[in-house]
C-alpha cells in the first residue's frame, strides 16, 4: 500500500530473536543465545499467584503505579539495599524492564536529544533511544582492562544534545562490575553537565567471587538524577510473566508514569502477585541460582580455555554470560581480516554445527569480533555446545 513508516524505519529486530528464529530451523540446534534462565519459576512463587486467583483479585486492572501492597514490598527490599524511597510517590511497577526503560526514555528526552551507552551492552537498548526520536551515542569500554570504562571518553562526547547516559551494571554481555570509583566519576560528570543517570541493574543478584557492588542510587544527593531499574525476570527465573519495577526521586516517576499508562496502563496483576512472593521469601532460592550459575560459569571458562587458539576472554564477574573474543587467525571462514565479522561467524557457526550464539556486534560496534554465550542454559546445553566446538575447530 506504500505507507511509510517512518518513525521505526531504523528499528530492527533484536539479533538475539533473529538467532533463535533461524535456530529453530535445526531440529537439533542446541543454543547458549537468549539469555533465559534454564531454571523453572519457583513453587513459592506460583502458590502466592494460585492463592490470589483463588481470591478473584486478579481479574481486574491495578493502580498504574502497581499493587500498594508490592509498592511496599519493594520499598523494604530497597532499604536493605542501603536505597530509601517512597512506595507511594517513587516506585513503579513496570511491565518487564524493557518498557520501565521505554518509558523513561520517551518521558526525559526530546526528540533529537543524545543518550550516551557505554558498549558493549544490552542489544534493545540503542533501539529504544531510536525509538523515542534520539540518538544513541557510543562510548567503548576497555576489553584490556576487563571491560571498564575510561571517564575521558564520556568527555569527549557530551554535547548540548547529551540528556543521559544508560548504563546496564552488572554489564550483559562482559558480566562487568562497575567499580563505586568509577561511577562516582560518573555521578559528578552528570553534575556537571546535568544530566540523567539510567542504571539498569537486573543481574545485581548473580555476582561471584564476593565482588563487591554498588548503585548510584544509594546516594541521596543523586536521587533527581537517577533513575533505577530492576527486573524480575532473571532474578526468580520469571522472564514471562513481564514484570519489573522502577524508582526515583518523585518529580521524575510523576513524568515517567505519564508514559507508562499510555503504554500499558498497568503492569499484569498476576505477575505482580508473583512479584511479591518473590519478595516475601525469595532470597534463599537467589542463592541457590547463585551458585549453580557460578558452577556453570567456571565449567564455561574451562572448556573455553580449551579452545584458547580460537577465542580469548575476560573473566565475568556477574550476570551469566561471557564474552570471548574471536582470533581471525583461528577462524577462516571466507578470508582472513583482522577482526572476525561475528554476524557471519555466528550464521557460519550455526550452519556448521548447529551452535546458536550472538554476534557480538549485537552489542555495540565495539562488540565485533566477539560472540555471547549464555551460562544461564543447561549444563547438558553448555557440555554439548563445548563438545562440537572442540570438534569443529580442534
Amino acid at each position: 500500500m506504500g505507507f511509510m513508516f517512518e518513525r521505526v524505519k531504523d528499528i530492527k529486530l533484536s539479533t538475539i530473536k533473529e538467532i533463535e528464529l533461524r535456530a529453530s530451523k535445526y531440529p537439533d540446534a542446541v543454543s547458549l543465545a537468549q539469555g533465559i534462565p534454564d531454571f523453572d519459576t519457583p513453587d513459592f512463587i506460583k502458590r502466592r499467584v494460585e492463592r490470589a486467583l483463588k481470591r478473584g483479585v486478579v481479574a481486574k486492572y491495578s493502580l498504574s503505579p502497581g499493587l500498594p501492597e508490592l509498592r511496599e514490598l519493594i520499598e523494604e527490599s530497597l532499604e536493605k539495599e542501603n536505597m530509601f524511597y517512597d512506595w507511594e510517590k517513587e516506585i513503579l511497577v513496570t511491565a518487564g524492564s524493557i518498557q520501565g526503560i521505554t518509558a523513561t526514555i520517551m518521558a526525559i528526552t526530546n526528540p533529537g536529544d543524545e543518550v550516551i551507552i557505554p558498549e558493549p551492552t544490552y542489544t534493545s537498548y540503542q533501539e529504544v533511544i531510536k525509538l523515542a526520536g534520539c540518538k544513541p551515542v557510543f562510548v567503548p569500554l576497555n576489553e584490556e582492562e576487563g571491560w571498564s570504562f575510561d571517564i575521558e571518553k564520556y568527555k569527549k562526547v557530551i554535547t548540548k544534545k547529551t540528556k543521559a547516559i544508560f548504563y546496564c551494571n552488572p554489564n550483559n554481555p562482559t558480566g562487568t562490575i562497575y567499580s563505586k570509583k568509577q561511577l562516582l566519576e560518573l555521578a559528578e560528570l552528570a553534575e556537571k553537565h546535568n544530566l540523567f543517570l539510567i542504571s539498569d541493574e537486573v543481574y545485581k543478584d548473580f555476582i561471584y567471587d564476593e565482588k563487591e557492588f554498588f548503585s548510584l542510587a544509594e546516594l541521596p544527593e543523586l536521587r533527581k538524577r537517577v533513575i533505577r531499574i530492576f527486573s524480575f525476570s532473571k532474578a526468580f527465573a520469571m522472564t514471562g510473566w513481564r514484570v519489573a519495577y522502577l524508582h526515583s526521586d518523585e518529580e521524575n516517576i510523576r513524568e515517567i508514569i505519564k508514559v507508562h499508562d499510555s503504554l500499558v496502563t498497568c503492569a499484569p496483576v498476576i505477575s505482580q502477585y508473583g512479584a511479591m512472593g518473590a519478595l516475601e521469601i525469595g532470597e534463599e532460592k537467589i542463592n541457590e541460582f547463585r551458585e549453580r550459575y557460578k558452577k556453570r560459569r567456571d565449567m564455561m571458562c574451562e572448556r573455553i580455555e580449551k579452545l584458547n587458539s580460537v577465542f580469548s576472554f575476560v573473566k565475568p564477574d556477574s550476570s551469566y554470560y561471557i564474552f570471548p573474543k574471536i582470533n581471525p587467525e583461528a577462524v577462516d571462514i571466507k578470508k582472513k581480516k583482522k577482526v572476525v565479522d561475528s554476524r557471519e561467524f555466528a550464521f557460519w557457526l550455526l550452519e556448521k554445527s548447529q551452535v546458536a550464539v550472538v554476534p557480538g556486534v549485537a552489542f555495540g560496534p565495539n562488540g565485533e569480533g566477539h560472540i555471547r554465550l549464555s551460562f544461564g542454559r543447561r549444563e547438558e546445553d553448555i557440555l554439548e555446545v563445548f563438545n562440537r566446538l572442540e570438534k569443529l575447530f580442534l
